[in-house]
């Protein structure tokens, strides 16, 4: 799960321009760093005028190797629809080297230090694809993005240069390509059980101080119960992630799933300790307030999803952690069976101190990484005209998302709707066929990014609610660019893990009682002499540098 800011002065982006024979050939307008690469012995297959909305077909058959990550939701199938589809749309034949969810970043690492990593390496989150710079294993794709009018046309269209910028890394290139976003999408907020919330009068709460209202209110009710007891704590860095991600929002930091140790301060200019800023206090002293007044389960940092679930269920709390797809598929499901005349709603993530908005850069998602060794393969410009269209053409992205028309889903009056018998994500229980798991669509591989209307083409009447009231919020600015060399990036990781483990020690044990909150000063000290200071001051001068020889 997880900002916006400056245009980059650098960026020449065709909106919706051909690249024609000129550009193949590198003679012509040059890639996002205006380098002209000659390109003229890798043109096997591609199209000499291939346009934003045209059909990619290569000119004769090729095959190229990806990587696949295999979720254990939709385990692999090389009959898939997609892939024969894929061939018959452009061409291209895909040949997939599976690897299961679990062990994907780690089999990738191998695979990349080895030599061995086929030519398009998908399913990478930022910042990932930082380890593999230095040892030149992964492109700098932005010098090849003229060989992409899609994903240079949603770029320029939907004003994401600044969030281009922040993947940058010291030598003024990106290396990864990102997933696309019209706009913001956000996952997760509190849900609440709306008839405890009737029986007692109460409406749902819509700013952090209605919720402690409304959690104050059901105490005072169900004394021997906690309003609030959570999930999504265990197996994740910091301590209740979800919660702290979208609480730590509304005062305006990263916190929880999105935490960082380095921040911006747009008004100060510079980058600061996270874990040391005001903000971040006054979000534990929150959270620390709800468990002191026994309005939230001091268990929620430390039990399993299943069993906050199993609370919820039979009554012991009343308010959860949710998502669009758990409040439909676990909660409403579950508790209709259980509980007579329950009922359950997520609300759009209330709003502190920072006002209505949303963090910054979550227009940007996952994305595909290029083996170097791609380049020097003679049908390297087809590849790229291929990823364009797959990954970041209407057509490409619709048809990765919903499959084929008439097939697998028919669209009319600007509404998709899935062919009777196919269930997607549970929609139609009794469905024989499943889009993803018996097609080979909807694969979190291919499906992302995308115009809001494909994006919420697939959400349910409660995600819709919620994300529409989401996508109106103030998107905060993006950290600015600031990567650190080679050496720096050596020197930064030495000092963030052991800053990073007394932050969420010492987090956990603010909001538990167990330290008091008048030793935040002391708190701060502790990490000063971790070196707190010294990573910031590193970051500041990469920042200083980067403003320096980029404009």
């Amino acid at each position: 799960m997880k900002n916006e800011g400056q245009l980059s002065r650098r960026q020449i982006l065709a909106a919706a321009g051909f690249v024609g024979l000129a550009t193949l050939t590198g003679c012509g307008g040059g890639g996002d760093g205006g380098d002209a690469k000659d390109l003229s012995k890798k043109q096997n297959g591609a199209m000499k005028e291939y346009r934003v909305g045209q059909q990619f077909k290569a000119s004769k058959p090729l095959s190229f190797s990806m990587l696949h990550n295999d979720n254990p939701g939709y385990p692999y199938k090389a009959n898939w629809l997609f892939w024969k589809e894929v061939t018959k749309r452009t061409g291209i034949t895909l040949k997939p080297v599976d690897v299961p969810l679990a062990d994907y970043e780690k089999k990738r690492s191998v695979l990349i230090g080895s030599g061995d990593a086929p030519f398009l390496i998908p399913k990478t989150y930022h910042p990932s694809e930082v380890a593999f710079v230095s040892s030149g294993a992964i492109l700098p794709v932005s010098d090849y993005t003229h060989l992409m009018p899609n994903f240079q046309a949603k770029v320029k269209k939907w004003k994401l240069e600044p969030e281009l910028d922040s993947i940058r890394q010291s030598d003024g290139k990106y290396y990864l390509l990102p997933g696309l976003h019209e706009k913001p999408k956000s996952g997760y907020s509190l849900s609440f059980r709306t008839d405890v919330l009737d029986k007692l009068g109460l409406s749902l709460p819509t700013t952090w101080d209605e919720v402690h209202q409304v959690f104050t209110a059901i105490k005072q009710q169900y004394p021997d119960r906690y309003p609030l007891s959570d999930r999504w704590s265990t197996n994740t860095p910091f301590a209740v992630g979800a919660l702290q991600s979208y609480l730590g929002q509304a005062y305006g930091v990263k916190a929880g799933w999105t935490y960082d140790n380095i921040s911006f301060d747009s008004t100060a200019k510079k980058f600061v300790f996270t874990g040391a800023t005001d903000a971040y206090r006054q979000m534990i002293e929150y959270l620390g307030k709800l468990v002191a007044e026994k309005l939230m389960d001091p268990e929620s940092f430390t039990q399993t999803d299943d069993q906050a679930i199993q609370k919820l269920l039979g009554e012991k709390s009343f308010a959860i952690s949710a998502n669009p797809q758990e409040l439909v598929q676990t909660y409403r499901y579950n508790l209709t069976k259980q509980v007579k005349g329950a009922t359950i709603e997520m609300v759009p993530v209330p709003i502190g101190p920072a006002g209505p908005v949303v963090l910054g850069g979550i227009r940007l998602e996952n994305g595909v990484m290029v083996s170097s060794k791609a380049l020097k393969s003679a049908d390297f410009v087809a590849m790229m005209q291929f990823v364009d269209w797959l990954w970041y053409s209407d057509e490409g992205q619709r048809f990765c998302k919903w499959g084929v028309e008439g097939v697998t889903y028919t669209y009319s009056g600007g509404k998709y709707r899935l062919k009777d018998g196919i269930s997607l994500m549970g929609s139609d229980a009794g469905a024989p066929k499943d889009l993803q798991k018996d097609y080979g669509f909807f694969n979190g591989v291919f499906t992302y990014g995308g115009s809001w209307a494909l994006v919420s083409s697939s959400f349910s009447p409660d995600e819709k609610k919620f994300q529409d009231a989401m996508a109106q919020r103030r998107q905060l600015p993006i950290d600015p660019p600031h990567p650190l060399e080679s050496a720096e990036q050596e020197q930064a990781s030495l000092w963030t893990t052991p800053l990073q483990d007394h932050v969420t020690q010492n987090t956990l044990q603010f909001i538990l009682g167990k330290r008091p909150l008048s030793q935040w000063g002391a708190y701060v000290n502790e990490l000063k002499a971790k070196n707190m200071q010294q990573l910031v001051d590193l970051h500041n001068k990469a920042y200083e540098r980067y403003q320096k020889e980029n404009g």
